[in-house]
């Protein structure tokens, strides 16, 4: 029996995303291959990443002849959980093409837990709900045979859809096999990396799931828990991602990373007895990173870059988000990163309810005093079954997800309207750069060391300086409205 896995993420459909220039390989579909080659199925990979459209899959199913098309999203990619509209077309698109060719159809993804009836409506056969690796190697066993005995999975019965209990949370992940990396085309991605950034950088997942409980926060996939691999199980994998593949930065894709007391401390050592020294990328939370021995592990692992869910700079904000850190712990872990050389970036979010120009002063302060190596900005979105979500679902039209990352639509009222929240995205990015952009100038008239990346930005000063004023002006006349 054959299988054509896919996913649904297009970087070319997401033009904010395919602009940076840094794609990953779909780690969690690749992972759900290598399981079903490891059973006995023979197994190919429509890899949308690159791709410019679901047409390209036409000729895979034709040449390929699968018995069945397995639509299974990358869950470890925070693209893929966003459920962005211009996705859930594609793979809709891509299920009509799998039935025209006699396949049976599996969809797996955020979206389609969260709205199992709009791929059971578009010609899926099932759509596996949840954590799905073990849901479909029983399916596939008794080749989609008596399904309603299968737990996780929503199914059309007579004309209505039927869904199954909840499959329990897999805790065994070291029995799970390496992803298959051999189906993904190494090439075409280093061909984006290596002229963009002058390295090659792969992903890589340690942990599933996530303890904390912010309550704008969507985990229909793996929940409200944590399960670690072990350390032994990830410098294997990296050490294959190192020597056969040529990676020498990683991103590490859990949702937090490095929680499991003492992991971190093995991991770092195990990194030095075989003598790698990759990259990392990470996202953590303040609160964690404020323990001195496990940041000095951690950079001793090859800590590179770390993203905080930093959120805002108002405690107000963060008590209502259930975030469970201060604002003093962001100062606090932000210093002391710096100071071991992390390079340390924030998540912020703007468009909570109850937020006031003064709570928004407070993040834009934030940035400045901090002055972080990046910054992601984006506006609350109401996603399913999340206590967000719940207060604001009165309010939400049609229009209840965005088309691409960069839509940041309010689908719910704000304390502004959304050309304001729109227009701060770009104030705050105005303030941040032209912050570094002082920053960056003063370095030069100082004749301290600088390199290129930093002239240019020293360059931009006049420039950056006019912009922030009159966005600021635009960002008062819009608070007016």
């Amino acid at each position: 029996m054959k299988i054509l896995f896919t996913h649904s993420y297009f970087y070319r459909f997401d033009e904010k995303q395919w602009r940076f220039r840094q794609p990953y390989p779909p780690y969690g579909t690749i992972l759900a291959a290598a399981l079903m080659r490891q059973v006995g199925f023979e197994v190919a990979l429509f890899d949308s990443n690159l791709k410019a459209s679901p047409n390209e899959i036409i000729p895979v199913l034709e040449n390929f002849k699968p018995d069945y098309l397995v639509v299974f999203d990358d869950n470890f990619n925070y693209l893929s959980k966003m459920c962005l509209t211009v996705m859930r077309d594609a793979a809709c698109t891509m299920i009509g093409y799998g039935k025209a060719a006699g396949c049976k159809v599996l969809v797996n993804s955020s979206d389609a837990t969260d709205h199992p009836e709009k791929y059971l409506e578009a010609g899926a056969d099932v759509v596996m709900m949840g954590e799905a690796e073990m849901t479909l190697q029983e399916l596939l066993k008794h080749q989609l045979k008596d399904i309603e005995t299968c737990k996780g999975i929503a199914f059309l019965k007579n004309d209505s859809i039927s869904t199954t209990v909840r499959r329990s949370i897999f805790k065994e992940l070291d029995t799970l096999p390496m992803p298959a990396w051999d189906l993904v085309d190494m090439d075409a991605y280093k061909k984006i990396w290596m002229p963009a950034h002058g390295f090659f950088s792969l992903n890589i997942a340690t942990t599933r799931g996530c303890p904390f409980k912010c309550n704008w926060c969507a985990k229909p996939i793996y929940g409200n828990r944590y399960h670690s691999r072990s350390s032994n199980s990830v410098v294997e994998e990296l050490k294959v991602l190192m020597t056969v593949y040529g990676a020498s930065h990683f991103w590490v894709c859990d949702d937090i990373f490095g929680l499991k007391p003492g992991w971190v401390k093995e991991f770092s050592g195990l990194l030095k007895s075989e003598n790698l020294q990759p990259k990392f990328k990470i996202q953590c939370r303040a609160d964690l990173l404020l323990k001195e021995d496990t940041i000095d592990d951690l950079v001793a692992a090859g800590l590179d870059e770390v993203w905080i869910g930093a959120e805002s700079g108002s405690q107000k904000i963060l008590d209502a988000m259930d975030k469970g850190t201060t604002v003093q712990q962001i100062y606090a872990a932000t210093k002391l990163m710096k100071a071991k050389g992390v390079k340390v970036c924030f998540f912020l979010q703007y468009g909570y309810l109850s937020e006031t120009a003064e709570d928004i002063d407070l993040t834009l302060k934030m940035v400045q005093q901090l002055m972080p190596y990046n910054i992601g900005i984006s506006v609350s979105y109401p996603l399913p079954n999340t206590g967000f979500y719940e207060k604001v679902k009165a309010q939400l039209q049609a229009k209840q997800n965005w088309t691409d990352s960069h839509d940041l639509a309010m689908m719910y009222k704000g304390t502004f309207s959304p050309e304001f929240y729109r227009h701060l995205h770009r104030h705050t990015h105005f303030v941040f750069r032209h912050k570094a952009s002082f920053t960056d100038l003063k370095k030069i008239l100082s004749a301290k060391q600088i390199n290129a990346k930093e002239i240019k930005s020293a360059i931009k000063y006049p420039y950056l300086l006019v912009a922030e004023k009159w966005s600021y002006k635009k960002l008062k006349s819009l608070q007016k409205n």
